[in-house]
Formats: C-alpha cells, sequence, structure tokens
C-alpha cells in the first residue's frame, strides 16, 4: 500500500475507522457507507481529478483486501494508467494486477494502455508496465504485447534496471505462449545479454535463458561459451563492488550459470572446456580455504557454489579427477555440525556411486555413512544414506551392506520400512553368491518387517527357489524352522505354504519334519490368516496328498470340513470341494500328473526395481556394470541360472511379469498364474509355446540386399517400408510402458534379448544375440529399417555384427537413437543368417517408441485445465474409446501411465476415477508438451482416452500406443 501521508488524508483517516470498529457488524456498516460514497462520487455529474480517483480507487483496493466484494471502480482505475504522474499510475496498476479479470471487457484497455507505457521514454512507466504483465500476463496478453517486451529487452539504450524487468516479464510471457519466443533471431540476441556489462541483468537473463533452453536445446547451445566465460570471470573475480556477498562473488548468478551448464554435454570446444575446468578447480580449491566470515551467510553462499559445480561435475562424468577430488570433499560433510551439509554430501555421493570413475572413492566413506545410518537424528538423512548404501553396494560389499540395512531395518521409521525392505531385496537378489544367504535374507526381511513386505519380494523368492535345484531343500528346511516360531508373519505362511507344497517331501524324511508335522504345523494357522492366505493352504493341502500319500485322510478330513464347505467365502467353498472330490475319483498317476512340480520360470527383468521406482522418488539409478547385467550373460537354456554369469534379477514368471496371483480355481479360464497352473492346471497350461517361424526373405535379400553402409564398421540403416513378423513378438506390447529390457524374440536356433536406456532425445539399445543351436550360426548380418515418413524425426547407428556366432556364445549390438522430432513407426531389425546350411532371415520390431522420449512434469489443476483449454484446435486432439484388455484397477492403470512417460496428476480431475497426467516429449530441436486424460467406465468395461499436444500428429500417435496396452 503506497504511503498515505497528508496526500490521501481521507485514506487514513478510513483505515483508522475500520480498525476502531468493536464489531463485524459495525465495520461492515462502515464499509457499506464508504462504498455508497465512492459509487455516489463516481456516478455524479462532477468530474473527479486524478487524485480523487487515486484516493477513491485505494479504499476500494483496502475493502477488497479486507476479503469483501468490490464490483464497480476498473474504469477510474483503467483512467488512472493513462496519467502522467507516477503515484496516481502506480495505483491504477495496482488495482489491475489484484482486482481485475482477463476475462473483464475493460480488459482491451488495459492490454493498450500498457502498450502505450512500453512506448514511453519514461523508464519509470516502462517497468511499471513490465511489472503488471508479469503479474497478471496471459496467452492474449503474450499474443498483443510479446513482439514489444523482447524490443526493450535488447536495445542497446534500454537502462539496466528496464532489462532486468523486461528478462523477467519475458519469462513469464514464455510460460504462457512457448512458441511465439523461439526463433533463432531472437535467440542470439538474448544469448549476448550473457556477456552484459551489468551482473544484475546477467542474472535475469540467465534465468530466462534457462527455461528457454528446455524448450529449444539445439537453438540456445551458443550460451555454453558465453556462461563458461562469465563464470570464469565472476570465479577468478576477488572485488565486483555491489555483487560481493559475504566475501563470495555473485554467489546467486554463479549458480544459475552452472545450472545452465547442465543443460548441455560437455562443451566439445577444447579451450572452453580448459576454462571451464579452471572454474571448477578454483571453486573446489576454495572450498578447502579457511572461511573468511564466521557468517552463516557466507557458509551457505559459499557451499552453494560448491554443490551446484560438484552437480556440474557429475552430470559430465567424465574428469576422473575432478569426480575424486569432488567425492573426498563431499566425505568431509559427512561429519559437519550442520544437517543440511549431511543432507547435501549423502545425496551427492549417490550420484557419484554410479559413475566407474569415482566409486572407488566413494566407497572409502562406507563406514562414515553407516555410522551416520545408526546414529542421525534426522529421518531425511537417514533415508539419504540408506540411498548412499544401496548406490554403493557391489558384490564384494553386499552381505556387510544387506546386514547393516537389516539391522537399521528393525528401527525404521515406519514411513520408510517399504521402500527399504524392497531395496534390501535387490541388493539381496542382485549381488548373491550363494543362493541360501539369498533365501535367508528374505525370510529375515518378513520375519522383521512382514507387514511391509510387497507382495512382489516373496513372489521372487519362491520364483528363485523353483530355479535353483540345489537350495530347494535348505529352502524347506529353513522355512519350515521359521514356522515353528511362536510369532510367524502371514507372509511366512504364504512362502511357507508354497514352498513346503512343493518341496516338502525333501525334509520329510527328518521324523521332527514328517508329512503329518508339516500339514499340522501349517493348518494350526489355518484360523488365523486372511481369505487370500487360505486359498494358498487349500492348494497346499492338496498338493500334500501328493507328495504324502499317507496323509491323505487327515487332509481329506480337512478339506471336507463344514467350515470349508460351507464357508461364506465362495473361493475357499469352491476350493474345498473341487480339491476333495479331485482326491477321492483322480487315479493316483492323474494326481502325479496334475499337481506335479512347478516347472522353472523362464528368465525375465525383476519387477522389484520397478517396484521401487514406484514407491520412491530415489535418486540412486542402476550401474551398468558387469554385476547388473541381465541379458548378457543369461544361460540361454531352460537351465538354472549360474551365479557367477547372471544376475537373480534374470528370473521372470512366464507370464512376463513377476506378480505371481495367489493360487485360484475359477469357474471359467484359468489364470494364466505360475501357482494356478501347476496348483490346479494340467501340464499343457504351463507347455511351451511352439517356437515363432522364422519371416519370410525380403525383396531386398531376392534382388541382392541393401547398398553398402558408406562406412564398414556400421549397421546399414535403410530408409523403406518391409514387412514385419509380428506373431513372432507376442510380448512386444510389454514394452510399451513397463520394459526396457526382456527378451525380443526366442525360438530352438537363437534367442534376441535387448537392454535400453533413455536420457533426453538420445537413447541407448544394447541388443544381445545368443546362439542356441549346437552348431555356428554363420553369415549373421542385421540391418536397420525406418519408415520414410519417420527419417528426418528419427537418426540411428550402430555398430556392425560379427559374421560368425559359435554354439553356445552371444554377442552384442549397440544402437544409438537419437529424436529429432515425434516419429510414429518403430524402426524395425532383419536378422538374416545360415545354420546348418538352412538361410533365416527374421524381421523384428525394436521397442525404440516416441514415448521412450517422453518425461513426466508436474502442473496444478488450474495450469492443466488452461493448457488443457488452449489445445483446441482439432489436429492438437485425439480421442478415443476402446474395450479394457484386462480387469480396471487403478493402480495398475497408473502404473501403465507413469510406465508410458506421463506424471500422473494427482487430485486435478473432479472425478476421482478419472486420470490425468502430463509429459513432455524430449526432442533434438524442440519439446512436446503432451497432456492426457483418462476416463474408465468399469460397469462397461470401457476406457475414454483423450490426448492433448501442442504438436499437431502427436496425440494420435501416443493415444493408439497407451491404448495397445490398456
Amino acid at each position: 500500500m503506497p504511503r498515505t501521508g497528508d496526500s490521501m488524508r481521507g485514506l487514513a483517516v478510513f483505515i483508522a475507522d475500520i480498525r476502531n470498529c468493536k464489531s463485524r457488524e459495525q465495520e461492515k456498516k462502515r464499509i457499506n457507507k464508504e462504498l455508497a460514497n465512492i459509487r455516489s462520487k463516481f456516478k455524479g455529474d462532477k468530474q473527479l481529478d486524478g487524485y480523487q480517483k487515486k484516493k477513491y480507487v485505494c479504499k476500494l483496493l483496502f475493502i477488497f483486501l479486507l476479503g469483501n466484494d468490490v464490483d464497480f471502480g476498473h474504469m477510474e482505475a483503467v483512467d488512472l494508467l493513462a496519467s502522467n504522474k507516477y503515484t496516481e499510475k502506480q495505483i491504477g496498476y495496482l488495482f489491475i494486477s489484484v482486482m481485475m479479470h482477463h476475462s473483464n471487457d475493460l480488459y482491451k484497455l488495459v492490454i493498450q494502455a500498457i502498450k502505450n507505457d512500453l512506448s514511453s521514454k519514461d523508464p519509470v512507466h516502462i517497468c511499471l508496465a513490465l511489472t503488471c504483465i508479469a503479474n497478471i500476463g496471459t496467452p492474449e496478453m503474450a499474443e498483443e504485447i510479446g513482439d514489444e517486451v523482447p524490443k526493450i529487452l535488447t536495445s542497446p539504450d534500454t537502462l539496466h534496471g528496464v532489462k532486468k524487468c523486461a528478462a523477467l516479464c519475458l519469462l513469464r510471457l514464455f510460460e504462457l505462449k512457448s512458441d511465439k519466443f523461439i526463433h533463432a533471431e531472437l535467440s542470439s540476441r538474448l544469448i549476448a545479454l550473457l556477456s552484459d556489462q551489468h551482473l544484475g541483468v546477467v542474472t535475469s537473463a540467465c534465468s530466462l535463458i534457462q527455461a528457454l533452453v528446455t524448450a529449444n536445446t539445439v537453438e540456445y547451445k551458443g550460451c555454453v561459451s558465453l556462461a563458461v566465460s562469465r563464470l570464469s570471470r565472476i570465479v577468478s573475480s576477488t572485488d565486483l563492488k555491489d555483487y560481493m556477498y559475504y566475501f563470495i562473488a555473485a554467489p546467486w548468478l554463479s549458480v544459475k550459470l552452472l545450472r545452465l551448464l547442465q543443460s548441455y554435454g560437455q562443451p566439445t570446444d577444447s579451450a572452453v572446456y580448459e576454462r571451464l575446468k579452471e572454474s571448477l578447480e578454483t571453486i573446489l580449491n576454495r572450498a578447502t580455504d579457511p572461511p573468511k566470515s564466521k557468517k552463516i551467510q557466507h557458509t551457505n553462499a559459499k557451499n552453494a557454489v560448491l554443490f551446484e559445480a560438484i552437480n556440474l561435475i557429475i552430470h559430465y562424468d567424465s574428469d576422473a579427477a575432478l569426480m575424486v577430488r569432488s567425492c573426498n570433499l563431499l566425505g568431509g560433510f559427512l561429519n559437519s555440525k550442520e544437517t543440511n551439509l549431511r543432507y547435501l554430501a549423502l545425496e551427492s555421493l549417490t550420484k557419484l556411486a554410479v559413475s566407474d570413475f569415482s566409486r572407488k572413492a566413494v566407497m572409502k566413506h562406507q563406514e562414515t555413512v553407516v555410522q551416520a545410518l545408526k546414529n542421525e537424528r534426522d529421518l531425511s538423512v537417514r533415508q539419504r544414506a540408506v540411498d548412499l548404501l544401496y548406490a554403493m553396494c557391489d558384490r564384494d560389499q553386499a552381505e556387510e551392506i544387506v546386514g547393516e540395512l537389516l539391522a537399521y531395518l528393525e528401527k525404521a521409521d515406519y514411513s520408510i520400512r517399504e521402500e527399504l525392505v524392497l531395496k534390501i531385496a535387490i541388493l539381496a537378489e542382485k549381488f548373491a553368491q550363494d543362493y541360501k544367504w539369498y533365501v535367508d535374507v528374505v525370510l529375515n526381511l518378513i520375519r522383521i518387517a512382514g507387514d511391509y513386505i510387497a507382495d512382489e519380494v516373496w513372489y521372487r523368492v519362491t520364483q528363485i527357489v523353483i530355479n535353483r535345484d540345489d537350495i530347494q531343500a535348505y529352502a524347506a528346511k529353513t522355512v519350515f524352522e521359521a514356522l515353528q516360531a511362536p510369532t510367524c508373519h502371514e507372509n511366512m505362511v504364504k512362502v511357507g505354504a508354497y514352498i513346503l507344497g512343493e518341496f516338502g517331501n525333501l525334509i520329510a524324511g527328518d521324523e521332527r519334519s514328517g508329512p503329518i508335522v508339516q500339514f499340522k504345523l501349517l493348518h494350526s494357522m489355518f484360523h488365523l490368516c486372511s481369505n487370500q492366505t487360505k486359498y494358498i493352504l487349500l492348494s497346499t493341502y492338496i498338493k500334500l496328498i501328493n507328495l504324502f500319500p499317507e496323509i491323505k485322510g487327515d487332509i481329506e478330513e480337512v478339506l471336507g470340513n463344514d467350515n470349508q464347505l460351507r464357508n461364506s467365502d465362495a473361493e475357499i467353498q469352491q476350493r474345498a470341494m473341487e480339491y476333495t472330490k479331485l482326491s477321492q475319483i483322480a487315479s493316483s498317476d492323474l494326481l502325479a500328473t496334475v499337481l506335479e512340480e512347478m516347472p522353472q520360470f523362464t528368465e525375465r527383468e525383476s519387477s522389484l526395481l520397478a517396484k521401487l521406482k514406484k514407491k520412491s522418488n530415489t535418486l540412486v539409478k542402476e550401474r551398468d556394470d558387469g554385476d547388473n547385467t541381465s541379458l548378457q550373460n543369461v544361460e540361454l537354456s531352460s537351465a538354472p541360472v549360474d551365479v557367477g554369469g547372471s544376475s537373480l534379477l534374470d528370473l521372470e514368471s512366464p507370464s512376463g511379469t513377476a506378480e505371481i496371483p495367489e493360487p485360484a480355481l475359477e469357474s471359467g479360464t484359468p489364470q494364466d498364474s505360475p501357482v494356478l497352473n501347476n496348483y490346479s492346471a494340467p501340464p499343457a497350461a504351463v507347455a511351451a509355446a511352439p517356437p515363432a517361424p522364422a519371416a519370410e526373405p525380403s525383396l531386398l535379400d531376392m534382388f541382392g540386399g541393401a547398398p553398402p553402409a558408406t562406412d564398414p564398421t556400421k549397421v546399414q540403416v535403410v530408409t523403406g517400408l518391409i514387412e514385419c513378423n509380428e506373431a513372432a513378438q507376442p510380448n512386444f506390447k510389454a514394452f510399451i510402458c513397463s520394459r526396457n529390457n526382456g527378451i525380443l524374440f526366442e525360438n530352438e536356433i537363437i534367442q534376441i534379448g535387448v537392454k535400453s536406456e533413455f536420457t533426453g532425445f538420445e537413447g541407448k539399445l544394447q541388443v544381445f544375440y545368443g546362439n542356441k543351436s549346437p552348431l555356428p550360426l554363420q553369415g549373421f548380418n542385421t540391418t536397420l529399417f525406418i519408415s520414410p515418413k519417420d527419417q528426418p524425426s528419427l537418426r540411428l547407428e550402430g555398430q556392425k555384427v560379427t559374421l560368425l556366432i559359435s554354439a553356445g556364445a552371444q554377442i552384442p549390438q549397440t544402437i544409438k537413437a537419437t529424436a529429432v522430432a515425434a516419429f510414429g513407426e518403430t524402426p524395425l531389425l532383419q536378422i538374416s543368417f545360415s545354420a546348418a546350411g538352412t538361410a533365416h532371415t527374421m524381421v523384428l520390431r525394436l521397442p525404440l517408441l516416441v514415448n521412450k522420449f517422453c518425461k513426466g512434469t508436474g502442473m496444478g489443476a488450474q495450469d492443466f485445465f488452461m493448457r488443457w483449454k488452449n489445445l483446441n484446435l482439432p489436429a492438437q486432439e485425439c480421442q478415443k474409446v476402446f474395450k479394457a484388455s484386462r480387469p480396471m484397477d487403478n493402480d495398475l492403470v497408473k502404473g501403465k501411465v507413469q510406465g508410458f512417460g506421463f506424471q500422473v496428476l494427482e487430485g486435478v480431475d473432479p472425478k476421482p476415477d478419472n486420470l490425468v497426467g502430463a509429459g513432455i516429449i524430449v526432442c533434438e530441436g524442440s519439446q512436446v508438451g503432451c497432456l492426457l486424460r483418462l476416463e474408465p467406465s468399469k460397469p462397461a468395461q470401457m476406457y475414454r482416452m483423450t490426448v492433448r499436444s501442442s504438436r499437431e500428429g502427436v496425440p494420435e500417435l501416443l493415444v493408439n500406443l497407451l491404448s495397445q496396452d490398456l
């Protein structure tokens, strides 16, 4: 509120009267009296001067700020905008900014008044107009005034103070209408602001350019050299006059410049990089210098620049010396008295732990991190310590780190226990050198934190036990002993029931764990369990009849009990009835066939990592090293996986997911469940699918092949159409939302797997070709095909593979992809070879989809619906109504949408069942914003999906892709 003084005595008196009111009614009466007086003044015949308008508009503004409705005075406020007096114009802009909505009929007059002030020669008037635009800017205003602000910002005659306002105003307009400010002429002029003499202008321009870079990385690439130059001058300077903050030169600008550089890769110009390297070394050196001030502000500013410099070093991940120095500096902060410093140090060390350059240096601080886990009072710091231990863990330290995490789990805060359980399970699974140790760890997890064990954890241990003959007896004995504990969690009962139902015969020789003992032990917990666990127990009972015919009578008595046959739960009733009849009618041979031991699971990627990402926004990313190989060393046969050559994370269920639903005997078609398949279905239900036939030779092969590649070491990339055998890849849909790794194709001769990762507009795919036959594969060759319409939008390159794959061998091929723009068709991979004198050719779809380059973005309900309404052109929207292909589970659908690349926005849609999301497709030359709305109809088992995007044609691509997996 402006100063009242003698010039606005009436306003001061009115405010005093309001303050002196003794009750709400008295205040309301005084306000109504004043409103009536102001209304009469505005409607009177007497012409009001600028002072009077200013005074009455101020009163209206004060009344509005008290929480009262004001529905007049807008025209008088607009009149004040035309005044040449600063105080009157200031009050006019203040009233407009606070009280006028963009739908008001006077809004065009406001825009015209702002235009007039922007063209004024008075810098004060220009700054008032720019401030108003930044406060109340709308897309309409951006369209009308958008050309004026860049002119003011880049004009050599503009004062520095006005330039600062103009830069921040343009930032606001860019957020409203980004496409208007992305062109080459403007970008070069804005980049030049980084070399402005006034650091205030540079600071404002840096914020603007940082936002523009996210929309057009290539266009603003020239800012890197100027940012490095400016950073170098700041770091080397000792006196920047007004921009020294507690002996630290321009810390806010330094942080902005370092963040701007993180938008790009390492500079290719050696001179620029050397100058940047010198600056980073100087920042690291100063971190060890004695403090020049004992003030906390000095320490905060100094550390802010240091941590941002370390983030840039981590981003480049190329200089081993800098990364090790950063790690050593961060290690010193682990014992700091400041909680924030300990938190930031652990967070940064977690990022360094996944780099090959600094991994060993991080491991030197393992003991300190363990002590932080034990003694730290702050929960958030303890959680970062858990993240760091998870990131630094490898095969050598696995048992020690897992042991520490298990010890911490017993006293861990309840809010992080589920995430901690997942991390322990993943580490034990990934780095297990002894499978018995892995079983012990998981059973300990269930014992310590059974309530926080996700189903995926006990699903995995049963899968691994089934796939490993050498630990089945040990697992049965261990779980039997665990079930004998005075208190036993229900998840332990599930694991025990499953394992004893399969392998209880392996420990039945000991009278202490004989058949009847096993059965009575399990059944003693039946009445304490939930219905879901009772389903598993009943299935275990029928399995025990097959394993131990001598206790058939005892089990039939339980199955035929009225408690089961007349149970209120239909599932229990049905299972008891069918199992009873099965045991009575079926012969021993038929019973042995129906209830034979579970077959080994096929090797797939674990879902525990996906579960962990869903549960937490962890900073930890997976290392791409030998200990985490998912496909390179996978055994090609159905034999158990060798510990030394593969991670346990490669095991997966036959259906391609890690989840094992509880065993059920449905009246209709049986579920595709590993438990069900062997607890209630004949062996045919789990028989392997026949090998897919090889694709027919392409026309290119018939006429001599494609033209030779220009580089003999590179794989051929051909622009053209070729027929793909869709039936050869029945599980390809799984790559759309939930997978980056998996098996692309497999038959009796060859297994083809893929492991991929995507960062920004770049993707890297590793394709692995494994020879399953006893003879070598000769003349092996691969060719990539891109659709002609997608050729400008997608760039592929890769290394050529060897011509010969020996029997039982496996070779990798790396393919790099760059999304220049949004593309529609999936690239095709043609593989040709000869085996035993017979030529084979197959064409497969690569899991390289446009949504792989999509990253989720968050926004509130107001921003979402404002952007939704702005995307109103027909080509910017695509809508599709389709039948659900699976049960409509809300959590499953959310997981699919998040896996697709959208961020699910909670609480945005007024209908709670509807799901909305937002994402940005990152391309080399641009970014494409996308919004999603998914409306389920559970009674009809239908979805209506609507996607809107700033780029024409993209909505249809995304709708067609996502609907395939729903």
